[in-house]
C-alpha cells in the first residue's frame, strides 16, 4: 500500500501551484492514501489574536471548493483537517474522505494559544475522543498537530489496532527536529506509520513553516520526509508490519 505526505504552501496563489504539482505526483505514483496538512486550504487564520467570524467563513469555503477537488488525487483514501462550525462552535475537524464520501474522524481537542497560534481563541475543543476511524485499509488514528504530544492516545491506538497514525500539521521551521522526534516516538508507541503533512515556507504573516512531512515505521524508522526541493513523498508500506508490531515491545506492555 503507498502513502503520500506533502508540505503545502499558506497562500492562496502558491497553493494553487502545489495542489496542481501535488495531482501530477499522485498521477505518477498512485498512492492508495494521501495525507494532507493541518487545514490546508486556506491562509493560516490563528495567526492573530483578533477573531474574524467571517475569515473562519472564509476558510470554510475554500476548503469546500478543495474537498470537490479531491478526487483529482485519484487516492482512494485521503486523510486531513478542516475547519467547520456546529451550531455556534467553530471545530477543527479531521476528515476522512474515501470514494468520494466524506465523514467526519476527530476534532481537534488540545489547543495552542499563543502568538501566531491563537487556536483556543478561533475555535473550541473537540469532545475528547479519540476513537479510530474506519477507513477501507483499517483504522486510522488522528493526532491533529500539538494532539501529537500527548502521547497517552498513541498507545490507546495501539490497544485499538491502528494502523496508520494522520498527524497533520502546521508548525513552524524552528521546531523541524523536534517535531520529528514526537513523530518517531508516537510510531514506536503506537505501533503503526506515522504519516505526517505540513505547511511550508514564508508568508505575509511572518510565520515559517516548518515543511518536514514524513512517513514513519511502526519501530521508528524514518521512511521519508519532504523538503521544499521534493515536497511531496510517497512510500510502498506493508500494513501486516503495524499489526505485528501490536505484539511486539513496547506495545504488548501491560500498564
Amino acid at each position: 500500500m503507498k502513502i503520500t505526505v506533502c508540505e503545502l504552501p499558506n497562500d492562496p496563489a502558491p497553493l494553487a501551484e502545489s495542489w496542481d504539482a501535488l495531482v501530477d505526483h499522485a498521477t505518477a505514483m498512485r498512492p492508495d492514501v494521501v495525507l494532507l496538512p493541518e487545514l490546508p486550504f486556506h491562509p493560516w487564520v490563528g495567526w492573530t489574536k483578533v477573531v474574524d467570524p467571517a475569515e473562519w467563513i472564509r476558510a470554510e469555503r475554500s476548503h469546500d471548493e478543495y474537498l470537490k477537488r479531491l478526487g483529482e488525487l485519484g487516492a482512494g483514501l485521503v486523510l486531513g483537517s478542516r475547519p467547520i462550525t456546529d451550531g455556534d462552535r467553530r471545530l477543527n475537524e479531521g476528515f476522512v474522505w474515501s470514494d468520494g464520501e466524506y465523514t467526519p474522524a476527530h476534532h481537534k481537542y488540545y489547543l495552542p494559544d499563543e502568538e501566531g497560534f491563537w487556536e483556543a481563541t478561533w475555535y473550541a475543543r473537540g469532545n475528547g475522543s479519540f476513537e479510530p476511524a474506519p477507513t477501507p485499509v483499517g483504522p486510522a488514528g488522528f493526532l491533529i498537530c500539538t494532539e501529537l504530544w500527548f502521547t497517552e492516545h498513541a498507545r490507546a491506538y495501539a490497544r485499538n489496532d491502528v494502523s496508520i497514525l494522520a498527524n497533520p500539521r502546521a508548525t513552524e521551521w524552528s521546531s523541524r527536529d523536534r517535531w520529528l522526534a514526537g513523530g518517531r516516538a508516537a510510531a514506536v508507541m503506537s505501533g503503526a506509520f506515522c504519516a505526517s503533512s505540513n505547511r511550508s515556507g514564508l508568508d505575509g504573516t511572518g510565520l515559517h513553516w516548518g515543511g518536514l512531512a514524513w512517513v514513519i515505521d511502526p519501530n521508528g524508522e524514518v521512511l521519508a520526509t519532504t523538503s521544499s526541493d521534493h515536497p511531496f513523498a510517497t512510500v510502498d508500506v506493508d500494513l501486516l508490519e503495524a499489526q505485528l508490531a501490536k505484539e511486539t515491545y513496547p506495545r504488548y506492555v501491560e500498564e
